[in-house]
């Protein structure tokens, strides 16, 4: 279509499903600092003062049931929950982790002339896109930095009437393929007791203007904020949360398909999560290096078996740059079994609480390898190979 409109939304690090993948990403850090081979599935369920985990793991010994504990309550209070309907320190704590299957861990564990295979059979989609400067779909992108936004306001003390939980959504119109601005701009955020919905109305409107381009802004009467009235109970109290619930949020906000699998709670052998950040790291590099505006690439495992069963690459129309070749090539410069994604981000760290909101991708790399799946050190050799074309 020549114009069109699209949507994509986002939720904050107090929404009772991203307090959940919290909590679950903070056991898989516990584990992988302890034991950098450690093996983790681990869900999280939240809701009225109440956490409940269950899951599978293997790792030392040494990490006990407290431990546990005091990670997900930690999380908690970090998030900001000291509500009377869900308070890190009063609420109830049940944990039923167990050890993991031995028939999953002979199918994924190297042995002889086996090396390690995935750990579970599946589809896993990367996407990047040139519409911002982080590669990602601008409506995704601005759904994201609209409630870090509050939630730094929040964290800060700048605004103390907010509270954790919080969604925004974004429709952008599109002409000829790319994003001219917005057409409308949803926010809803919890907050205090007695706080004036006119004042949240325009302190909410600061961020967004602060994220959105100059004069991207929607019209006034689309421009929503609490549309439904108060929102002070909230959160796990107001909404049960799960892990794994938000996946659309966690990847491209429905601009690009998604595999199926959940990320959070999962170690780097589970290939639901590390193939999809390969996945994104080279649609990435395929787009930094100028060979398309837009590439998709897709992966498929089988459970215990190394190698991917399948590489798909789809330039998105280009027809300038063979996506055959694309394929060949990046499978030459990346060893793409479950053991070779590992060791070429870096996976075995504990990296990943920190992925558990606002957006798995579009985040900067940081100096101990977390976000190494948004590096661009491919684009060169990229770029040789293909001549920019």
């Amino acid at each position: 279509m020549k114009e069109y409109l699209f949507t994509s939304e986002s939720v904050s690090e107090g929404h009772p499903d991203k307090v959940a993948d919290r909590i679950s990403d903070e056991i898989v850090d516990l584990y992988l600092g302890a034991d950098p081979e450690a093996r983790v599935a681990a869900e999280t369920l939240v809701t009225t003062n109440r956490i409940i985990i269950a899951g599978e793991v293997r790792g030392p010994e040494t990490i006990t049931t407290d431990d546990i504990e005091r990670v997900a309550r930690n999380a908690v209070k970090e998030i900001g929950y000291e509500q009377e309907g869900f308070h890190w320190k009063e609420s109830a704590f049940e944990c039923y982790l167990h050890e993991q299957s031995a028939h999953i861990a002979q199918g994924v564990d190297a042995s002889g002339n086996k090396d390690e295979g995935a750990g579970d059979q599946g589809i896993m989609f990367g996407y990047a896109c040139d519409e911002t400067e982080n590669l990602m779909p601008a409506p995704i992108d601005f759904s994201h930095r609209i409630l870090r936004s509050l939630a730094d306001a929040r964290h800060s003390g700048e605004s103390p009437c907010l509270e954790p939980d919080s969604k925004s959504q974004v429709t952008l119109k599109y002409v000829d393929g790319r994003p001219v601005g917005a057409t409308s701009v949803v926010v809803s955020t919890q907050h205090t007791e007695g706080t004036s919905q006119d004042d949240l109305r325009e302190l909410v409107r600061k961020h967004v203007t602060g994220v959105l381009p100059d004069g991207w802004m929607c019209p006034e009467d689309e421009f929503y904020v609490n549309p439904t009235g108060n929102f002070v109970i909230g959160g796990p109290d107001g909404d049960a949360g799960l892990t794994g619930r938000k996946i659309i949020v966690d990847t491209y906000g429905g601009a690009a398909p998604h595999g199926g699998g959940a990320f959070s709670g999962k170690d780097p052998t589970k290939v639901d999560r590390s193939a999809a950040y390969i996945s994104r790291y080279l649609a990435k590099n395929v787009v930094a290096a100028g060979l398309t505006s837009n590439c998709t690439i897709q992966l498929s495992y089988a459970i215990g078996i190394s190698k991917p069963l399948s590489v798909y690459v789809d330039m998105w129309g280009n027809t300038e740059v063979d996506p055959v070749r694309v394929s060949k090539v990046l499978q030459e410069l990346v060893d793409l079994s479950p053991r070779g994604i590992r060791e070429h981000l870096g996976l075995n760290k504990p990296i990943y609480a920190r992925t558990a909101a606002y957006g798995h991708f579009g985040r900067t790399p940081d100096a101990d390898g977390g976000f190494a799946w948004e590096r661009t050190d491919l684009v060169e050799t990229l770029k040789s190979e293909f001549g920019n074309k």
